[in-house]
């Protein structure tokens, strides 16, 4: 089943407003920076996905998504999360794929393990829209959709039960799918606490890039 990984990626110089108090500009852009160089590897490397796509006005998530290998989408009205996640949906369907995943750039302790056991299981489970919930259960940090359109994605706060609603409203096939490596995403200094303690019991190749950013400054180890 084709499948199109897409990740809406907002400028770095706006990325994670939340972390003002904790971070300087320049570590909130080096921090995003990091995390969706994270998150990109995982995604090229699970063998499950036919493609990764980065959909996005910054010219620094541009270049680290071509560096990657991943396709780039521009986003010239940068209207949002969800907006953006709209564009990526719209190319994968002009592309002919039967699916895609949405991922936002900031759940760097993803694996490409998770992400192969999320497509084949909701292959084999005909699933239509799998919703990947936040550590909180509020949030969503994946929405995987199978066709890409079957339902329009509403990513923002309580996002989990407004896709749910939404699946159910569109008589789709869907579930709530718990992905321990999608759990933590960073938008406040609680979040960047609660992943540096991931970090220090991780092996240390799981998100290399982000553990030493000027955010978290953590030994990799290697």
């Amino acid at each position: 089943m084709r499948t199109l990984a897409v990740l809406p990626v907002k400028s770095f110089t706006a990325a994670k407003g939340r972390l003002a108090a904790r971070l300087e500009p320049a570590e909130r852009a080096a921090l995003a920076e990091a995390m969706l160089g994270d998150v990109l590897e995982a995604l090229l490397e699970a063998e499950e996905l036919e493609g990764v796509a980065v959909v996005t006005a910054e010219p620094r998530a541009a270049a680290v998504g071509v560096e990657a290998g991943a396709a780039v989408i521009a986003d010239p009205e940068q209207a949002g999360q969800s907006p953006a996640a709209a564009l990526g949906i719209a190319d994968a369907l002009r592309a002919g794929c039967e699916r895609v995943l949405l991922v936002p750039g900031d759940t760097p302790l993803l694996s490409s393990d998770d992400v192969d056991k999320l497509l084949r299981h909701s292959a084999d489970a005909g699933t239509g829209v799998a919703i990947v919930p936040d550590r909180h259960g509020t949030g969503t940090n994946a929405l995987l959709l199978s066709p890409p359109d079957a339902i329009a994605p509403g990513f923002g706060p309580d996002s989990c039960a407004r896709h749910l609603a939404a699946a159910e409203t569109a008589t789709v096939a869907h579930a709530v799918e718990r992905v321990t490596s999608l759990a933590h995403d960073v938008d406040t200094p609680e979040d960047l606490s609660a992943l540096a303690a991931r970090l220090r019991e991780a092996d240390p190749a799981v998100a290399r890039r982000t553990r030493t950013t000027a955010a978290l400054s953590l030994p990799t180890g290697v």
